[in-house]
């Protein structure tokens, strides 16, 4: 029989559990750099606001230190105050019947040990560190920082040129992003506390659906500085950098190895994620401004070398990417029939659609390349398509759209199975694929590994194998330039230059590795403002918008717009875009959504320059 006791410790505890559960969504919408202290008496509030009142520790204990922690908090305690609060805690926490005091002021306790000297900060110099701050989630989680309260509450106006522009002061590739960026912004977004974050990707495509980026003016250059500026390589984080140096008056050269620009928007995303011309409508637009050239079909360094470029310009930006697919080693590699995944998009990207008809194809690897193979080999007419990952689905890097969307067009995912060797026939072309049955086992680095399981290896019958296990970096023509023996990435500064070079700067995946396009896009708006300084300057490139005053914040819980796909019968048989836009009664709803915590709870973001 249970005690009357453990009947109320067990009751309390499922409460505990409870509150646990909404305080963790509670703990998700808060941004970095926000006063560990004022989160602490937020939670401890919480706590108080769930206790019943039958302990003197929790009723009487959990009041007191409240008032002590607020008062720290406004700078209006004593190293005294202080010590009597940490005593306090640890008495209730040796004493309160039930989890909420016991794990409340275990929690105080553990946040002084956590942020000590945020602690003495507030109790001497009654104030926060001076690295902390508040920020504004969405911006913060945005590699590139782009203003996206203002630039939604202007889609709401009905004001989608000046939104695209917007974007521009930080992001030149509203379209691009538009489709295919992987959204971190969302990840803190506030509105999660209410009910789900606002589908900020999904509102920026709208406003570019509403009026191409080619057609609404970029801003005016500076006048011209006399500088000049070599760019090596013209994907996303060259044309960033471009973009912004052009605009505040330097001269810009980008050389291109390939005949197009883009990089591996252009020859690594499908055309069914990012449709091409609609690509060209962003690169249009960072051409207009007028400063920028472009050398087609003329790689560094072998047609130039880095020596003429820094003897002709004033400074160079290397942004060559990540480019080349890595391939297994293993047996069977060089079979006829293996190929890059890498290699295999680029050729989409250049016209060539392969001809899969009959053929049955393995891909291997996880992450959203993977699904761009897969999903590509399907509209290539392939028999069937199988993916090949080591782990769980759940474990898979790549986005969960994505993996829908390729299990909708009919891929197999055969997880929890390692990749082996290629079986051959007498003529070395592909005729099976080894896998090894893996289980799921302990943690490492976070998560959780995976191990060989009892049971035989198979063999998947297959005519094709395209490996996307991740990319590697071109650099061994530049090995003398600060490039890293081993990951062959530029190791540079956190200002994007080269420690051995005055002049030399790099960003974007040749420096951190494979990553987002958003990302590279954020390193190069780095580089070129660190370049401006080095050329002697300090531009701000002025936006000029006229920005909506904020709305009152309507807290009615909404459910969140997701975006929509063509029928998956329909889509696998072409290229042509997948994604639907919003319908405009759903994006103003989605508009509405915003907290604006620019303005409300985050202070007033000063906005309008770069």
């Amino acid at each position: 029989m249970q005690t009357h006791r453990m009947i109320y410790r067990n009751e309390m505890n499922q409460r505990i559990t409870r509150f646990l559960d909404r305080y963790v969504k509670r703990v998700k919408g808060n941004p970095p750099g926000v006063c560990p202290l004022a989160v602490q008496l937020s939670y401890l509030q919480c706590s108080r606001s769930q206790t019943c009142g039958k302990c003197v520790p929790c009723r009487d204990g959990l009041e007191q230190v409240e008032y002590m922690l607020q008062s720290i908090v406004d700078g209006q305690a004593d190293q005294k105050i202080f010590d009597e609060m940490v005593s306090l805690c640890r008495t209730i926490e040796d004493t309160a019947d039930c989890a909420i005091g016991y794990e409340a002021a275990k929690t105080v306790l553990e946040s002084v040990e956590m942020f000590r000297d945020e602690y003495e900060s507030h109790l001497k110099d009654k104030k926060c560190l001076p690295e902390v701050g508040q920020k504004i989630p969405c911006i913060s989680f945005c590699p590139a920082h782009v203003d996206i309260p203002h630039y939604i509450a202007l889609i709401g106006e009905h004001r989608y040129a000046d939104a695209i522009n917007c974007i521009r002061m930080d992001n030149p590739f509203p379209t691009a992003c538009a489709f295919i960026c992987e959204h971190p912004c969302e990840e803190k977004c506030r509105r999660d506390i209410l009910d789900s974050p606002v589908n900020i990707r999904g509102l920026k495509k709208f406003a570019v659906d509403q009026i191409s980026a080619d057609k609404v003016k970029v801003p005016e250059s500076n006048v011209s500085t006399g500088k000049k500026v070599a760019v090596v390589g013209g994907g996303p984080s060259g044309l960033t950098a471009a973009y912004f140096l052009s605009l505040m008056g330097h001269k810009v050269v980008i050389y291109e190895f390939r005949d197009k620009l883009g990089g591996m928007l252009r020859y690594g995303i499908p055309n069914y994620r990012l449709p091409k011309d609609r690509l060209d409508e962003d690169i249009n637009a960072i051409l207009s401004t007028g400063n920028i050239e472009v050398k087609f079909n003329v790689r560094v360094p072998d047609d130039v070398t880095v020596e003429e470029l820094t003897g002709e310009y004033d400074a160079v930006y290397i942004s060559i990417g990540a480019q080349l697919g890595r391939m297994m080693d293993v047996a069977g590699a060089d079979a006829n029939g293996v190929y890059s995944a890498v290699e295999m998009l680029g050729e989409i990207g250049n016209g060539n659609i392969p001809d899969y008809t009959g053929k049955r194809v393995v891909v291997v690897g996880g992450g959203n390349v993977a699904m761009d193979t897969c999903r590509s080999a399907i509209r290539c007419n392939a028999k069937e398509v199988t993916v090949v990952y080591r782990r769980r689905q759940v474990d898979m890097t790549a986005l969960g759209s994505e993996i829908q969307g390729a299990i909708e067009e009919g891929v197999e995912l055969l997880t929890l199975n390692a990749p082996g060797q290629i079986k051959v026939d007498e003529d070395n072309n592909v005729v099976g694929f080894e896998i090894t049955p893996q289980i799921i086992s302990e943690y490492r680095n976070g998560k959780p590994g995976v191990r060989a399981a009892n049971e035989e290896k198979q063999i998947i019958p297959c005519d094709v194998v395209l490996v996307a296990i991740g990319q590697d970096i071109d650099s061994a023509p530049f090995a003398k330039y600060d490039v890293h023996e081993r990951r062959k990435n530029f190791e540079a500064t956190n200002s994007t230059k080269l420690p051995n070079y005055d002049n030399i700067f790099a960003g974007g995946d040749c420096v951190y590795g494979p990553a987002t396009v958003i990302k590279a896009i954020g390193s190069a708006k780095v580089a070129a403002l660190s370049i401006d300084e080095y050329l002697g300057y300090h531009h701000k490139i002025e936006g000029n918008i006229d920005y909506p005053e904020p709305r009152e914040n309507d807290r009615t819980r909404i459910g969140r717009v997701h975006l929509t796909d063509r029928s998956a019968r329909e889509r696998k048989k072409d290229f042509d875009a997948v994604e639907k836009g919003m319908t405009y009664d759903e994006a103003m709803q989605e508009c509405r959504k915003c907290l604006r915590c620019d303005h409300y709870g985050c202070g007033v973001l000063e906005g309008g320059s770069i």
